[in-house]
């Protein structure tokens, strides 16, 4: 098992009235010079959990972070006019949650953050700070 530090929470940037598949994501990875998703997992509107890169491999998600992280992307994140949003579903929370729990189990020292925080701020939230900013059912 590869030595994980950091759990990046994504979204799409996929508009709440669109959907995006887990197979267009691929593609539009791909058509950005990656070798595959760059995500571990990404999180449909329905809840549904894709594993979509073995967490054994380095995401390509987070410059400066993909060695030592693992990456979550859920699908949404933008209004019906391009804008962010918090569109996720009561599902995509949930699923998030469970996930996230899930995860900590093989990895209990992970710190979890968004994606703007690496890139605005650069600060690492610690894992009680789940519930909230980024969880809440």
């Amino acid at each position: 098992m590869r030595t994980v530090h950091l759990i990046v929470i994504h979204c799409s940037a996929t508009k709440e009235n669109e959907t995006l598949t887990e197979i267009e994501l691929e593609k539009s990875h791909r058509q950005r010079g990656l070798n595959g998703i760059g995500y571990h997992y990404y999180i449909r509107r329905d809840g549904n959990i894709k594993s979509t890169r073995s967490v054994r491999k380095p995401g390509a998600h987070a410059q400066g972070h993909n060695l030592d992280s693992i990456a979550i992307c859920y699908e949404g994140g933008l209004n019906r006019h391009g804008l962010p949003k918090d569109t996720r579903t009561q599902w995509q929370k949930h699923s998030m949650i469970v996930l996230l729990k899930t995860l900590l189990i093989d990895y209990p020292d992970c710190h979890i953050c968004g994606y703007g925080v690496i890139v605005y701020q650069e600060c690492i939230l610690r894992r009680q700070i789940l519930d909230r900013q980024f969880c809440f059912a």
